[in-house]
């Protein structure tokens, strides 16, 4: 940790205290991750949550880097022996990368310029001259600069190469770069227009809305920008930045000229205008692109990786047995279904819909109802892809014939694909086809989805949006992240957990992970968490982060199923025995009775901070808790409905499926997703849909207008007295 960054750390981070952006630093120098900081060294940080901490860690890394190039970049200019005080401290006291990279320009090495073949020429002096705008004899003043030898023929070659000179020395003017970015930033449009050919090449009008559009930048809206963005790499628009050029001159005129009166002004502005032209419109448009580029994907992985964590994060089904089921037309519906452990009992493959021969068709219905019968199906997960609707109207008429309840939930099936092609789907089923591994994955995902989908590459679980457009390696950065803070938040069952559920457990790679399995294969289920100690490779740092996040339920501890770490073990026991009781009391009503400790006492007496004690209370209350709990139930149906039954006003349940900047997806049982725009989420002013809805929630929804032709749905989450 350098003293220096983490007093600019301080000063850029107010909101935090100094001794715990200290503290967090100091953690994580001393090999420990984020969870575990979280959960266990609440007292250390002054309770900051995983968000919080990586905060801190992200802006030290930041002002770390450029701090760096600060030095490189004072280094290179001093082996120049242009490091002058005043350029040094204006280095020094940058706070941009950008900024740095302006006070840079000058000096950094350039290809061959026209401008430097002048200054080789002997033209720096006329241009130097030029700028202290005399009052006559320009030509003549030229003139004593012709220079065969250098090609300098004449006068006007020789203003010709001082030109070059001036233009170059403006466009790397970092003052004049930096007003110049303010000013189109503040005062520019984003301007897109359809290219001579562009309509051609956009066949389903895609972009028809860009094909004549502007905005002030500083307006632009990042789904937008990501949009324009994509039409442009399809070849359908021509993009560019457009600002008033008479400011930018009137700003020159002032900064260059100002009251100088003479000949040389018309030169000089010449000057300024190409430096404009060439050097400085050019980059100051591909910044401020990159900008925008850059704020709408940080907003699109923002996006993606919050509907994904309330994604993994949806309340998981659990002591049911579910079916899954894998819709299709021509190669029939497989079937799978898993028991209320979610291990798989049997596969069917059933052809209920056309163009399935007669028969086929007319004893699917007998042989799905007796499956359903054989093994007491209680849910059925139907995947939202290709004959899901019809599939679920087959599967509707099947469950009124049943004299029991079952029912039946709409799967998001997206990248279930992709998983039973892995290799992980083959070595966890290699004696099925694909399509079953796939009806597997989304009955699983019904019975607990978190543990089934992050076996998936989770670009592929369809939550985002533009995800493929965004830098991958940002959005993968984000995602780990969002699938380690999900992981841990809700702790695995040591002794079924999968290895890509053990692989984002705090402090466990990949290998560890795989350690772990391979010595619960040998040498049967996990009794107690020390017995951790014995995997290989997984040494004691290794032990510290993780232990506290993997469970063992019906162990031989029972402080073990809980999120206690056992550090605080001893203070686990002092809190029973102060409240009086023993550990069979865990979990139990009386376990309420340690609601009437002293903590600040018992923090004294124990050295254990009142924070973890109250943390500890909380988990001797209820042992082997899943914070999934308290999030919704999915959205149980028994019958369907088709767009043709909806009618504008019409009252509604549905399941958020995705979130975007303009609003929020909303399957209400229809083949496609009602969209609910932003404006129509409550009938308070929203900048953001998150902060009204998440993926996975249950919501009321009104019908505002069906669009059959377009399959399109409007909706409303405003009732209509509201509205």
């Amino acid at each position: 940790m350098d003293n220096q960054i983490l007093t600019l750390v301080n000063q850029t981070l107010t909101k935090f205290k100094p001794q715990q952006i200290k503290a967090v630093l100091g953690l994580m120098d001393e090999g420990n991750t984020v969870p575990f900081i979280a959960r266990y060294r609440k007292e250390r940080t002054g309770n900051l949550d995983e968000v919080e901490i990586r905060e801190i860690k992200d802006n030290y890394d930041r002002l770390a880097s450029l701090e760096s190039r600060k030095a490189d970049v004072m280094k290179l200019i001093a082996e120049q022996d242009h490091l002058t005080p005043a350029l040094k401290q204006a280095i020094e006291k940058a706070d941009k990368l950008q900024d740095v990279e302006d006070l840079y320009l000058p000096y950094k090495q350039k290809r061959r310029t026209k401008a430097t073949i002048a200054k080789d020429a002997g033209l720096e002096p006329l241009a130097a001259w030029l700028l202290r705008f005399p009052a006559s004899g320009i030509q003549e003043h030229a003139a004593q600069f012709v220079n065969e030898a250098q090609d300098i023929t004449d006068a006007n070659t020789a203003l010709a190469g001082a030109h070059e000179i001036l233009a170059e020395a403006f466009g790397d003017n970092a003052g004049l770069r930096n007003w110049v970015r303010n000013y189109t930033r503040d005062r520019g449009l984003l301007v897109a227009k359809v290219k001579p050919k562009g309509k051609a090449a956009d066949e389903q009008g895609v972009y028809q809305q860009y094909y004549d559009f502007n905005s002030p930048i500083k307006q632009m809206v990042p789904y937008r920008v990501l949009a324009i963005n994509r039409g442009e790499a399809e070849k359908v628009l021509k993009v560019s930045i457009d600002v008033d050029r008479a400011g930018i001159d009137r700003y020159c005129h002032f900064r260059f000229i100002g009251q100088h009166h003479g000949p040389a002004i018309e030169l000089v502005e010449a000057a300024y205008q190409d430096a404009y032209k060439r050097f400085i419109g050019p980059a100051i448009e591909r910044e401020l692109r990159n900008e925008l580029s850059a704020a709408a994907n940080e907003q699109a992985i923002k996006v993606f990786g919050d509907n994904l964590y309330h994604l993994l994060m949806q309340a998981p089904l659990k002591g049911r047995v579910v079916l899954g089921f894998d819709p299709a037309y021509r190669t029939g519906c497989k079937l799978a279904v898993m028991d209320a452990n979610g291990k798989f009992l049997d596969k069917l493959v059933i052809y209920p819909h056309k163009p399935a021969p007669t028969a086929k068709r007319e004893a699917a219905a007998g042989e799905f109802k007796a499956f359903l019968e054989k093994y007491h199906v209680e849910m059925i997960a139907i995947g939202n892809g290709t004959a899901s609707r019809e599939s679920e109207e087959f599967v509707a008429q099947v469950l009124k014939t049943m004299t029991r309840p079952v029912y039946y939930v709409i799967v998001n099936e997206a990248g279930a694909s992709v998983y039973s092609a892995s290799a992980k789907a083959r070595a966890e089923f290699p004696e099925l086809h694909v399509e079953q591994r796939s009806a597997i994955s989304i009955g699983r995902r019904l019975q607990d989805p978190l543990a089934e989908l992050i076996k998936i590459d989770p670009k592929s679980v369809g939550v985002g949006q533009y995800q493929h457009d965004v830098p991958q390696k940002e959005l993968t950065t984000q995602l780990d992240t969002v699938i380690e803070t999900a992981v841990n938040q809700v702790g695995v069952n040591l002794n079924t957990a999968s290895s890509e559920l053990l692989t984002h457990i705090s402090g466990l790679s990949s290998t560890i992970a795989q350690n772990v399995i391979t010595y619960r294969d040998e040498n049967g289920e996990f009794t107690s968490r020390p017995q951790l100690k014995k995997v290989p490779r997984l040494g004691p740092k290794a032990y510290e982060q993780a232990v506290g996040f993997l469970r063992i339920i019906d162990g031989k501890n029972v402080f073990d199923n809980t999120d206690i770490h056992p550090e605080s073990y001893p203070a686990a026991k002092a809190l029973l025995a102060a409240a009086g009781l023993k550990t069979t009391d865990v979990g139990t009503t009386k376990a309420q009775q340690l609601n009437q400790l002293d903590l600040a006492q018992l923090a004294t007496s124990t050295g254990v901070g009142e924070l973890t004690l109250k943390d500890i209370i909380s988990s001797l209350q209820k042992p082997g808790r899943d914070v999934r709990d308290t999030m919704p139930a999915p959205l149980l149906r028994q019958d369907v409905l088709k767009m043709s039954d909806l009618k504008p006003g019409m009252q509604l349940q549905g399941t958020v499926r995705n979130v975007v900047d303009f609003g929020a997806f909303v399957d209400i049982g229809v083949k496609q997703d009602g969209l609910v725009h932003v404006s129509k989420l409550t009938d308070k002013f929203l900048k953001d849909p998150r902060q009204a809805v998440a993926v996975g929630d249950i919501v009321t929804v009104w019908v505002e207008e069906v669009d059959e032709q377009r399959q399109r749905i409007a909706l409303t989450m405003i009732a209509p007295a509201e509205a």
